[in-house]
């Protein structure tokens, strides 16, 4: 019987249990679905609050006033889009540093030109600011940049920024003088409408000047040019000098907080735009501005021998009553030689005239060679009798003496000069006192005395005539012996000294000084007049008295036959 027949029926059933044991064994079982399911749930949101944290950026401030950790807002356009986790200071201890939490919509604002500054109540130029804080607290506004790369380090500024960096416009350049004329978010105006604002000011301590940084929005930047001024918008402009008195005004918010206004000026060419990186000059003033518009201009050196006494930087030069020039420098290099002339720089300035026509400054050069060789003389004249301010005139004389010669003071050409004509008068005067102190009068007078004592001595024995000359000898002797008589001299000398003292005063054309000038033309007179009779009387002395002998005039002899 063979192997197969020997198997018994239990063991032909028992492949089947092992199969049903071995698929029981592979099957998964359920209680590990919650654990996988549960793990996918916090992986979901680990994720989820990953990117609902956002990212963390580091503020730096120099103090942490009205910042609080977990309270103080971060906000952009009024809405909040983070805030502040921490406040602690730097590792030096010279600064706080802030740490806040940003919303992961408002990552694309953390660029490297966004700026952050406090929102708090603020006073200031343009009124009372952030109101608002007063209950809320304080918070951190952001001002997006428009740079592509990413920062998470920012310094908050102390103060707003007066415009955003992203606004259209051209940014240009201040250079001045003027100090603290200008702080940011000042305004900005051309014809008194506000065009723009002061952005930044800053001190040059190399070239030891206040550099201004500007913006002038669209559409109104086209209005800048190569050719535009730019000067500070005072309140109130008021000056008194050689042109006159002048007042000027601006508008209200420029009396109450400065600012900058450009144009352009009259007889200058328009120019052509101007981009970013343009740098430009403040002046003080509309008038200074103006000044420095001409820029091409021809010096010359003034030589003046009497007193400069209210002339100043700025006055004006006038040929015929018209400006050409300016003048520069009062005195110019005074000590660089011996000389007891005074100094003067001025400008010749030929823009003043040709109103945006080129200028040849060469051809204006030869010109006024040409006019100084036919008698163009330079002289001080009064312009303003208030202030005592005088201005270079030039003018053609016709009295020129003496031929004009080129010379040079410093490298500078020199122009002649000649005396004002109340400089002339007073010369004139003080000749003649020279004269009049330099007259023998007391030998003369005692000349006389003696002549009228011997004639006393030889009609003392004549009847009533001798008695009636005698009478008239004493008074004449008594007035001659008068001490007041002998001061006439002094006094008269005294006199004329006080009228050169009030002729100072005056000017050449009034009534006064000509009648002054005819008096003085009449004594001179007189004193030719009174040398004749002072001659007769040293040959004749009786010559009061008697008539005087008339020699007869000699008869030529007849020519021998």
């Amino acid at each position: 019987m063979s192997d197969d027949s020997n198997t018994s029926p239990s063991e032909e059933a028992r492949p089947d249990v092992h199969r049903a044991v071995s698929s029981k064994q592979s099957r998964l079982s359920p209680i590990w679905i919650v654990p996988i399911v549960a793990l996918f749930i916090g992986l979901w949101l680990a994720y989820d609050s990953y990117n609902r944290i956002g990212p963390r950026i580091t503020l730096t401030m120099p103090n942490a006033e009205g910042i609080e950790a977990g309270k103080t807002m971060i906000k952009t356009l009024n809405v909040d889009i983070g805030q502040v986790e921490q406040v602690k200071l730097s590792d030096d201890l010279t600064h706080t540093l802030i740490i806040a939490r940003i919303n992961p919509d408002a990552e694309a604002m953390l660029v490297e030109d966004s700026r952050f500054w406090v929102v708090k109540p603020r006073i200031g130029r343009e009124g009372i600011s952030g109101l608002g804080t007063v209950l809320s607290g304080a918070y951190i506004q952001l001002a997006p940049g428009q740079s592509t790369e990413p920062q998470r380090e920012f310094a908050v500024l102390e103060q707003p920024p007066s415009s955003l960096l992203y606004a259209d416009g051209v940014r240009i350049t201040l250079e001045s003088d003027l100090g603290q004329a200008l702080r940011p978010g000042d305004p900005v105006t051309y014809k008194n409408h506000v065009v723009g604002r002061v952005e930044s000011t800053e001190f040059v301590p190399e070239t030891r000047k206040m550099r201004h940084q500007l913006i002038i929005e669209t559409p109104y930047d086209s209005l800048v040019t190569e050719s535009t001024r730019f000067w500070s918008a005072t309140g109130i402009d008021l000056r008194l000098d050689a042109d006159g008195f002048r007042v000027n005004v601006a508008t209200l918010e420029s009396l109450l907080t400065g600012g900058v206004t450009f144009g352009l000026l009259e007889g200058l060419p328009p120019g052509k735009p101007v981009n970013d990186s343009s740098v430009f000059t403040l002046y003080a003033n509309e008038e200074s501005a103006r000044q420095g518009a001409y820029n091409k201009y021809l010096e010359y050196v003034l030589m003046v021998d009497g007193t400069v006494r209210g002339l100043r930087k700025g006055a004006p030069v006038e040929f015929r009553g018209l400006r050409i020039g300016t003048v520069h420098a009062v005195p110019w290099r005074f000590m660089s030689r011996q000389s007891y002339a005074i100094p003067v720089l001025i400008r010749i300035e030929p823009q003043r005239l040709l109103a945006g026509d080129p200028v040849d400054l060469k051809e204006w050069s030869e010109r006024i060679e040409r006019m100084t060789q036919a008698g163009m003389r330079a002289s001080l004249k009064s312009g303003n009798l208030l202030t005592g301010a005088v201005f270079v005139d030039l003018s053609f004389q016709r009295d020129i003496t003496e031929p004009y010669e080129p010379a040079t003071f410093e490298g500078r050409p020199v122009l002649p000069t000649v005396s004002t004509g109340l400089a002339q008068i007073e010369q004139q005067v003080a000749d003649l006192l020279e004269k009049l102190n330099n007259l023998q009068v007391e030998p003369l007078l005692s000349s006389v005395d003696n002549t009228m004592s011997s004639t006393q001595d030889m009609l003392n024995n004549v009847g009533e005539l001798t008695q009636s000359l005698q009478s008239l000898t004493r008074s004449l002797e008594s007035m001659l012996e008068d001490p007041q008589t002998r001061e006439i001299p002094q006094n008269i000398n005294d006199t004329l000294k006080e009228l050169q003292q009030i002729m100072q005063g005056l000017t050449p054309d009034s009534g006064l000084v000509q009648e002054m000038t005819r008096t003085l033309q009449r004594l001179e007179k007189l004193m030719r007049d009174l040398q004749p009779v002072a001659r007769t009387l040293g040959e004749q002395p009786n010559a009061l008295i008697f008539e005087r002998r008339i020699e007869a005039d000699p008869q030529p002899r007849a020519p021998r036959d």
